[in-house]
């Protein structure tokens, strides 16, 4: 079910909106682009609110997300 936000959780606008655009973002300098994504921003603060779906669509793609592959011969026989 989507979030229904009436008011920025931040700063208390009733000028939150519901947006569907390309997030883009960066992690320890490396760039990253969510396509098409839905979430909620403040127009006023800035304020994001992203829903269950968003994140899961964030982490797939941020490198900040990214799981460590283990060291070759880490833990090895």
């Amino acid at each position: 079910m989507p979030l229904n936000i009436t008011t920025c959780p931040n700063c208390g606008s009733k000028r939150i909106q519901h947006v569907c655009r390309d997030l883009h973002g960066e992690f320890k300098g490396e760039a990253y682009v969510v396509p098409n994504l839905e979430f909620h921003e403040c127009p006023d603060c800035g304020e994001r609110v992203f829903d269950r779906d968003a994140m899961r669509r964030i982490e797939a793609v941020s490198p900040a997300y990214r799981k460590r592959r283990p060291r070759a011969g880490a833990g090895g026989h």
